[in-house]
């Protein structure tokens, strides 16, 4: 094709340089042995598609970057050891050479007529949209096992290791994370040598939509089947240093959602991958991390509901639910004073539907709290509104029994404490109130739901006997009133 173009007759003012047209083409072949070969177009199509694998097979290869020596970051190219200078001997010339020939290939046809750079913006955008298309296509199961077999993962990895743009490098982890989602092509991701390092690598950058796909990248990797891979690449004080400074540095929604589910990806994938995440963690800060955090949205919640905030509540309850039931580091966490106040100004909030989800995780971080700290059940009996604020909760987790274990397990700490003979009239009187606007919901939960069997199997809750105790004291004051 780099021929034909050249000896197209609209370019006459190029005829006399035939002569230089096979030393050329030479340098061209010398230049793409660089980068993964593009696979024949007779590959892999017994893989049933509703997309032609010819098509998706041309857009691979549309996106080869072809010069990789002058496309360079600041990590430098093809691990050289110039610090990213490239060939110092290159002259100007053979730069501009380069781009014309880079426009050829990749166009079939020569590019524009910028030469100051290898990929003018008319380029950029031409790979761009050529990336959307394969990041919208790996979110198939099929179009990404087709595009896997057919080496998009070294085309990926080669632009990653050469590119300038953010831009690009946005979609290359972007359709990698939609390959991750598949089985299948989550295996080639983990064998392809030295993509999970180049892939922890771009959380060094300072874009924040390449450090939120990075990030969610390597939170589907932890959450995989292959996490052990994923988990021995970022167990390092330095690669966790640099999410939590992420996290707590930034002020983009999206970004500080992505990082923490990456923080509670490692802290849920402790177990399976047998790293010693947590010792590093706490040493860095990440319980009152977290609670600051936690500070500040519902700081935001009380005073603005702000609807793309609700998710980032939600993963940072999640993150210190999770450090909740560590053995050996939950301490720190429910002897938290401040954070029993946040998640109690949470449960007393009186329209609870926007951030239903936060307050069922609150629901399960409270009944962990009040399992470590026992003596705090007698203070939180005698507050009315939180009670009220508990049995709310109620049908936002219809159809989360743990979470509804969690809410009875809470309940019965709190009521064994209400003395009939030790309370005045009109105390007792506020309770009997408070059951029974929701004796509804208390008979529901007790009849159709039958807990008395599922609490049983959840761990860290009061016994079967507490509960049933607490449950008839709910319903005879209930009838009491």
């Amino acid at each position: 094709m780099a021929l034909e173009s050249k000896s197209n007759p609209i370019e006459e003012e190029h005829q006399d340089e035939g002569d230089d047209v096979e030393e050329e083409i030479h340098h061209d072949e010398d230049e793409l042995a660089r980068n993964p070969s593009a696979p024949p177009d007779y590959e892999f199509f017994d893989i049933t598609t509703t997309v032609d694998p010819s098509y998706i097979i041309s857009l691979i290869r549309k996106l080869i970057p072809i010069d990789s020596v002058t496309s360079r970051d600041s990590r430098g190219v093809n691990g050289s050891d110039d610090d990213g200078r490239g060939d110092t001997n290159q002259t100007a010339e053979e730069n501009e050479d380069e781009c014309e020939k880079m426009d050829v290939v990749n166009d079939g046809s020569r590019g524009g007529e910028d030469k100051d750079t290898c990929r003018g913006l008319a380029g950029d955008e031409v790979w761009e949209e050529h990336g959307c298309v394969l990041w919208d296509l790996a979110a198939s199961r099929t179009h990404a096992e087709l595009m896997v077999q057919n080496l998009v993962l070294e085309v990926l990895m080669a632009n990653l290791m050469v590119s300038q743009s953010a831009r690009v490098t946005e979609i290359c982890l972007g359709i990698i994370g939609n390959l991750a989602c598949h089985e299948a092509p989550m295996k080639h991701i983990v064998s392809a040598n030295g993509l999970i390092s180049t892939i922890v690598d771009q959380l060094f950058s300072d874009d924040t939509q390449c450090l939120a796909e990075a990030c969610r990248l390597l939170t589907l990797g932890l959450q995989g089947s292959e996490c052990c891979t994923w988990a021995e690449a970022v167990q390092s004080e330095h690669i966790l240093c640099r999410i939590i400074w992420i996290a707590e540095n930034t002020l983009n929604p999206q970004l500080l959602e992505k990082s923490l589910g990456l923080v509670l990806a490692i802290l849920e994938s402790q177990k399976e991958a047998s790293c010693t995440f947590i010792p590093s963690l706490m040493k860095l800060g990440i319980p009152s991390l977290l609670i600051n955090l936690l500070d500040f949205e519902m700081s935001r919640l009380t005073e603005e509901r702000v609807p793309e905030r609700y998710s980032v509540l939600d993963v940072i309850l999640r993150a210190i639910e999770a450090l909740s039931i560590l053995d050996g580091h939950s301490q720190e966490i429910c002897s938290s004073k401040k954070l029993l106040q946040l998640v109690c100004d949470l449960i007393k909030l009186p329209d609870k539907a926007e951030v239903a989800s936060s307050c069922v995780t609150v629901a399960v971080l409270i009944a962990n709290i009040m399992s470590d700290m026992p003596n705090l059940a007698s203070e939180m009996s005698q507050d009315l509104p939180f009670l009220q604020g508990l049995l709310e909760v109620f049908p936002l987790a219809s159809d989360d029994v743990e979470a509804r274990c969690a809410l009875w397990s809470i309940i019965a700490r709190l009521l064994v404490r209400v003395k009939e003979n030790d309370m005045s009239l009109s105390s007792l009187h506020q309770y009997v109130l408070v059951l029974a606007r929701k004796s509804e919901i208390i008979e529901d939960d007790l009849i159709n739901r039958q807990l008395d069997n599922s609490c049983e199997e959840t761990k860290d809750l009061t016994s079967s006997c507490s509960k049933s105790n607490t449950r008839s004291t709910a319903v005879s004051l209930s009838n009491f009133s």
